[in-house]
């Protein structure tokens, strides 16, 4: 091989290469937004929820008590079907919790298939700790039997105490029995009509709504999809999809598309958590954060009288009172400001979650905030 051909197989193997890694980064461009599937939903066909009610039985005498009637009553029932004749007033239902049980149908979903239920208590159990769910008929809106639940309770936590000590960890009374409902009777589900779908965003929005339509039209190569409104676009099936409109979903659900969110600060005074969104932008502001303290101390003195006095001993209360305003620092925020730069000013200042409230809506209050504020 001459040194000219070597020279230009090298150069061509070094141009695949490169073709080979800007492909590769723009497939992960691509894939960086969200699949169409987990942003809209194919409107006219949703979900139904289910409930029943029912036992927990097995518990370590953290359930039920006398006053809770419907109990002893339910037990006293189900106990006579199998032909033991028992007054409710006869039972002991420390060891029985009674329950509602609670369930989602999905649309597609047919005889066989299992759901997750949730078992919530009604009475005044203690905790449903080590129960098992008795076979329990679960109803849609109609009221017609659609599953059938039981099963081993999985509540995600524990407690323990004696002798009026006690410790518990989560929350004891709610537990869940994955896949521990059997679907009862088939659903019959008809899709939209042939020529045309209706996809529902998650969140509306136009910016959004406007994507989707573009990569559903890229993909198919024609202008079926259009923007209804912001929370909905309308697809006109194509022709040799009319007969196979689910073949039509499948090819568009895996489709990624880049939605646009608002601009959101999410706020929990409960607990003081703060979740600032990636596009929150602050305008010009100062902000400067203090934190007063008063702290109030009692100090009881015993004033004792002089030897052979007609007085007598008392207690005389001591109160200190000290303010503190703490050290403040002013942080000047430029127009424009990324998350990143709030973050960053925040940190300098020192601020605790809630102090990240007060600022948060001291500067919404200023106009300096371009965000919504949602307060949970």
């Amino acid at each position: 091989m001459t040194t000219t051909l070597r020279t230009l197989v090298v150069r061509a193997a070094h141009l695949a290469l490169c073709t080979l890694i800007l492909a590769g980064t723009a497939g992960a461009q691509e894939s960086g937004g969200s699949r169409l599937k987990d942003v809209v939903s194919l409107q006219g066909v949703a979900a139904t929820p289910l409930v029943g009610y029912g036992l927990v039985v097995g518990l370590n005498k953290t359930g039920d008590r006398r006053q809770t009637v419907f109990s002893a009553q339910t037990l006293a029932n189900m106990l006579e079907r199998f032909g033991v004749a028992v007054s409710p007033g006869g039972i002991k239902i420390e060891n029985v919790a009674a329950v509602l049980v609670t369930s989602e149908l999905g649309p597609y979903n047919q005889t066989g298939a299992r759901l997750d239920v949730t078992a919530s208590s009604i009475g005044d159990a203690r905790s449903l700790q080590g129960g098992t769910l008795l076979p329990t008929p679960m109803r849609g809106p109609d009221g017609s039997i659609v599953a059938l639940a039981q099963g081993p309770l999985s509540i995600g936590g524990f407690g323990a105490g004696t002798g009026g000590n006690s410790v518990s960890v989560n929350h004891l009374t709610v537990g869940r029995v994955p896949r521990g409902a059997v679907v009862q009777v088939a659903r019959q589900t008809a899709l939209p009509a042939s020529y045309e779908l209706r996809l529902a965003l998650q969140e509306p929005d136009f910016v959004s709504a406007g994507r989707v339509a573009r990569a559903i039209n890229a993909e198919l190569g024609t202008e079926v999809a259009k923007v209804a409104d912001a929370g909905a676009i309308v697809v006109r099936v194509p022709d040799q999809y009319r007969q196979s409109v689910p073949d039509l979903i499948a090819r568009i659900e895996p489709l990624n598309v880049n939605v646009d969110t608002a601009a959101r600060v999410v706020i929990n005074e409960r607990t003081g958590t703060v979740v600032v969104g990636s596009d929150v932008r602050v305008g010009s502001a100062a902000v400067a954060h203090g934190n007063l303290s008063v702290r109030i101390r009692t100090r009881f003195d015993v004033s004792q009288p002089a030897p052979m006095s007609a007085g007598s001993t008392t207690v005389v209360p001591k109160t200190d009172v000290d303010v503190d305003e703490g050290n403040a620092k002013l942080v000047a925020l430029e127009p424009g400001t990324t998350l990143a730069d709030v973050v960053k000013a925040l940190n300098v200042l020192g601020a605790t979650p809630r102090d990240i409230i007060a600022i948060m809506q001291a500067l919404k209050a200023a106009g300096a905030l371009r965000a919504e504020i949602v307060v949970l």
